[in-house]
């Protein structure tokens, strides 16, 4: 079931460097849908690989600016994208007409949730997109998060029904969930093992052997179905860990426990325990919304709800108030009210070393402390744009900043953050990661 593992369980130094493009992979042309956070890797990576490819998106600004040479994700530099372009095998286009004779087709759009149910739209119309270009031999693999089944039953068919075409006859079919981890510079995506699965054997021989040429080491799940619940599972596992320590945190403060002590002392068995730990809610692109596909998929196929995401998406979604709350406490000790105090967030990503704000729980924050009559003032080098903006007043992060803030909240604890400037000019902060200490700071 497995393919090219390395030895040890960290990337080895002959794998990381293994990135000389195959000449002999010119010839097979790849399409990758999507050139966001998912997709623009994958496409990056086949060019290194030797591969021909173009990437796909629907946003006319980000595929000029692909062109010419501008990435819109951390993990992609300028240069890489450079890099791609200066091959001759790299082209971006939103022209559904550029997307002829191609081998290999990945699909890497979003699949959000809508009142509470998966949105499939965007699956279904690159679907489409691919019955309306495949041709006879191809391989068209997804990966979008999704719920089991769904390659089968629903990817699968709209193509064979645009294309006139039958899957597992005249085109391969599979899926492999990603794994993209924004900022993480050790599991990038040539390193990340990658999970691999197809409709029948000669499908799974032709998803295997395009990422084989992608990744260090590749595992084969016995079907679509495992391989998108793979991906499901590995997300509720930390949407529910995390929930646990939410919780467990909040009850032991009220205990006079510091709780974050106690997982220092646990994380030092060797064995039976991976440690998690509290923080201002969950974030990004999987966590907030992959364990609801699960438990979407039980109730519609099984009418069994999932009490363990139900219970973990109630804590989690409810921590941006808490954080909120304690500010709200915080300030009262130090006989200030909320309404009117000048609050400064530090970070607004939903994970620190990233641009990545998606469903970030900096967003519940401030809203709540602007509900309450707060005057936000924000610090994030990293994140551009945000939805607030209009509500919030951006700053740089100074001496004079931190001094006149009646609270800090450090919601992303960027690496690139003068952490010490912060400690040596705040006169309170409620640091949510446990990044700093200090007399006038407190976690959650």
């Amino acid at each position: 079931m497995t393919d090219r593992t390395s030895s040890e369980g960290s990337p080895s130094d002959a794998e990381a460097s293994s990135n000389e493009p195959d000449p002999s992979l010119a010839a097979h042309k790849v399409v990758v849908i999507g050139q966001g956070y998912v997709g623009l890797p994958v496409a990056i990576r086949a060019i290194q690989a030797g591969y021909t490819v173009t990437g796909f998106d629907l946003d006319k600004t980000k595929i000029d600016g692909l062109n010419s040479a501008t990435s819109h994700i951390d993990d992609i530099t300028n240069q890489d994208v450079a890099n791609a372009l200066d091959t001759g095998r790299y082209s971006a286009t939103h022209n559904e007409d550029d997307l002829i004779n191609y081998n290999t087709i990945v699909v890497t759009v979003p699949t959000p949730l809508r009142d509470g149910a998966p949105d499939m739209s965007y699956i279904q119309s690159a679907a489409e997109i691919i019955g309306r270009t495949i041709t006879p031999g191809a391989t068209a693999i997804l990966e979008s998060t999704t719920y089991p089944g769904t390659t089968q039953d629903f990817f699968g068919p709209i193509i064979e029904r645009t294309s006139g075409l039958k899957s597992g006859k005249d085109f391969h079919l599979g899926f492999s969930p990603e794994r993209i981890d924004p900022g993480n510079q050790t599991w990038n995506f040539q390193r990340t093992p990658k999970i691999v699965s197809g409709i029948d054997q000669p499908s799974l021989q032709a998803v295997q052997t395009f990422y084989n040429n992608l990744v260090d080491s590749t595992f084969a799940t016995k079907g679509t179905k495992e391989a998108e619940l793979s991906k499901l599972l590995e997300n509720t596992f930390r949407h529910v860990n995390i929930a646990l320590v939410n919780e467990l945190a909040i009850n032991s403060r009220q205990l006079g426990i510091d709780f974050w002590n106690v997982i220092d002392a646990a994380k030092t068995k060797p064995f039976g325990f991976m440690p998690f730990y509290p923080g201002p809610g969950v974030g990004g692109h999987c966590l907030p919304i992959d364990p609801t596909y699960l438990s979407w998929q039980f109730e519609r196929e099984l009418g069994t709800v999932s009490e363990f995401v139900k219970i973990a998406n109630q804590i989690n979604n409810d921590m941006p108030a808490h954080v909120a709350k304690r500010v709200q406490l915080g300030l009262n000790d130090r006989k200030k009210p909320v309404n009117g105090s000048r609050i400064l967030i530090l970070g607004i990503a939903y994970k620190k070393n990233s641009n990545d704000a998606r469903e970030t729980p900096a967003t519940g924050v401030i809203t709540e402390l602007l509900n309450l009559g707060a005057d936000i003032h924000v610090h994030d080098s990293w994140v551009g744009s945000y939805e607030l903006d209009h509500q919030i007043t951006r700053v740089d992060l100074t001496a004079d900043e931190l001094t006149q803030a009646d609270a800090v909240v450090i919601i992303t604890d960027h690496d690139n953050t003068d952490y010490d400037l912060v400690t040596n000019n705040a006169t309170y902060i409620l640091d949510t990661r446990r990044r700093i200490q200090g007399n006038n700071i407190e976690h959650i």
